[in-house]
Order: C-alpha cells, then structure tokens, then sequence
C-alpha cells in the first residue's frame, strides 16, 4: 500500500514539473503589453478645447505585439494606435483624443486588445473642464520665460517607413501681450504648424510637430533640440531649448515569406545589468554580453549607439553565422558620470525582422 502511495506521489510531482515546466516556456514566448501610464491626470482643461494624450507602448516580451483594437467608452473620445507589429524591446503608441465638448469633471477610458496576456488593457483619462482656465501648474508645468508648455522633451516611438507621426506642444500665454508660438533650428525632417498662429493674452493653442522618416539621415537613434521663441527676434539658447529624440527602424515590408521563414535572430544574454555595486567599489567596471544568431541566415548588427560617454562598447564581429556567438564588452567609468545618471542604454539596430531594435540597460 505504502508503495503504491509512492508511486502516486512520484506521479503528480512529475505532472506538475512538466505543467511547470510548460508554463515557464509559454511565459519565456510571448509579448507583453507595458504603457508610460494607464491613468493620466489632465487637471483642468479650457472647454472646446479638445485635449490629446499619448500613451507610450513597450514590448517588454519576447514576441512582436499587436494592438489589435482599442475601443473608446463613448463618441466624445477618439483613438489612434500602431497598427503594425511591435518588436520586442519596440515602442508603439495609443493617441486619444477627448473633445471637451461637455463642462466639469471627466474620467475617460480606451480599452486596448492585444495578442498579450492579458488580451485585455484599460487606459483613461480624468480631468475637469472649465470655461476658463485659472491654474496651469498641472496642464503646463514647464516655463519657457513667460510661456507655459506641457513638456519640454519630445519622443516620437520607433518609426517604420511610410509613418509620418505627429506630437503636440500644448503652448499657454502668460504673458501681458499677445504671442506667436514658433520653434526654432527646426532640421530639414521635422515641420511645426502653430494651432492659432497668434495667442492673445491668456489662451492656450499647440504645436504640431511631424517628423518625415524619410529625411532622417540614419537608421537608429537620432537626438536633435528646437528652441520655442519666447518673443519676437527670440534667439537659442539653454533657457528655451526642447530636446526631441526619435529612432528609426530597418524596413522589411519588401521581404518575401520565404526570407521571413529564413530570417536571422539575435538572441541577447542579457538585457539590463545592474552595476551599482561593483561601481560603487570601482572606478572603472567591465561587464560582458553574448550576442547569438539562432537564425538561418547570417545577422548583420547595422548600429551601435550608446546613450552617454560613461559607457563604452566593443564589438569586434558585427556579421554572425547561423549559430555563431560574438563577444561585447560594456565598460563604464565612473569619473563620466554625473548627478544625474541613473541608468545607461546601448541600442543595437539588427536586420532581424522580430527584433530591428535591442536595448540593454544598466542600472546605476
């Protein structure tokens, strides 16, 4: 009797690792639905004055994501999201706008379906709307001389070929006289529309900013600043500068599906380090990733970008093998860093077509 129990424990131990064991595989396959925010407190808002937030999506899995659909509560609010796939480790984006039409408060949601676990996200909105706006501290917490503007960096998400996306500057005059919004040092891919062209004292417009892809002068990371003029004859300076930042993606929509099946795949030993540790002991910290191609073709890393001159990067093989594994070195030195590093990136742009973008953090 006592071995028949014996067996029939043996038994369900074995089930359960192999239930285990299934469920971490799934878990290690499959994407994942991270947003900048799920609830954005818009505080007051002028009434007729439609107010548009952008929420910011990261594949934190390991498979593309897809938004499949996103659905607003009611036909005051409208949504715009990427439509195409998400590689991990990519940034895609959900733009919804309310239309303020009705005063007082609002809570507005989208709810968001997508090939993830859960299939399911509720991202919203709340505020109020006034006929006239008293307190701009939480719509426009950055000043630019007497101008209030809702952010003072721009990030457009990974942009693939034939995008031409737009973000907005909420702009406020606080000054004693009438305004015209223009940016300054615009480069030859970015065009800004003022919505209207002149402020009187008091009011609110925007900027529009697009971004042609096609102007970029490379794939991968790009930084650039525009300088807001704080009034006629404005010049650039520290005091009005806004930075933008944007990253562009191979394009693969020429591919046939027989070089799809034979694509290469990186596969990245690790994506975050944490060397606060060792740093804090060191003065200099040496850390080493593999790179491996688990592709059938051979993988080409097209970029390297680092985010700041503390870190270096070493790379002596940048075209790998089905199969083969390449050895990167990650140094930091501690005497580059400043007040405010907190953490660092590499960006790899790869002709993987799962994975255009990798990017490694290490945590300080």
């Amino acid at each position: 009797m006592r071995r028949r129990e014996l067996e029939i424990r043996v038994r369900r131990a074995a089930l359960m690792l192999c239930l285990c064991g299934g469920l971490v595989a799934g878990a290690r396959a499959q994407a994942r639905f991270t947003s900048n925010t799920r609830l954005h407190r818009a505080g007051q808002i002028e009434w007729k004055h439609p107010l548009t937030v952008q929420y910011v999506i990261t594949n934190t899995g390991t498979e593309p994501l897809v938004l499949t659909g996103v659905e607003p509560d009611c036909a005051c609010t409208a949504a715009q999201w990427t439509q195409t796939p998400i590689a991990p480790g990519g940034k895609g984006r959900v733009d919804v706008t309310f239309d303020a039409e009705a005063l007082g408060h609002f809570h507005k949601s989208v709810a968001v379906y997508t090939n993830a676990t859960p299939h399911l996200v509720y991202l919203a909105m709340e505020g109020e709307v006034v006929g006239e706006l008293q307190d701009y501290s939480l719509t426009h917490p950055f000043r630019i001389g007497q101008i209030g503007i809702d952010k003072d960096e721009i990030v457009f998400p990974d942009i693939r070929r034939g995008e031409r996306p737009t973000v907005y500057i909420d702009v406020v005059n606080l000054s004693d006289a009438s305004y015209e919004p223009v940016l300054m040092h615009l480069p030859s891919y970015l065009a800004m529309k003022a919505e209207p062209e002149r402020l009187p004292q008091g009011k609110r417009g925007r900027i529009a900013l697009t971004l042609d892809p096609e102007k970029l002068p490379d794939l991968g990371l790009t930084q650039t600043s525009v300088y807001l003029s704080r009034f006629m004859g404005d010049k650039v300076s520290g005091e009005n500068e806004i930075r933008v930042s944007m990253i562009k993606l191979p394009d693969f929509s020429g591919w046939t599906e027989a070089e799809r099946l034979n694509a290469p795949a990186i596969r990245v030993s690790a994506e975050s380090l944490d060397l606060s540790a060792l740093l804090a002991k060191k003065k200099k910290v040496r850390e080493d990733i593999l790179l491996t191609n688990e592709g059938r073709s051979p993988l080409l890393i097209g970029k390297l970008q680092v985010s700041h001159p503390a870190l270096g990067v070493s790379l002596k093989k940048t075209a790998l093998r089905p199969g083969e594994t390449a050895r990167m070195r990650l140094t930091v030195t501690k005497k580059r860093l400043d007040e405010h590093s907190r953490h660092l990136r590499l960006l790899l742009i790869t002709n993987d077509p799962k994975r255009p973008k990798v990017e490694v953090v290490i945590e300080l």
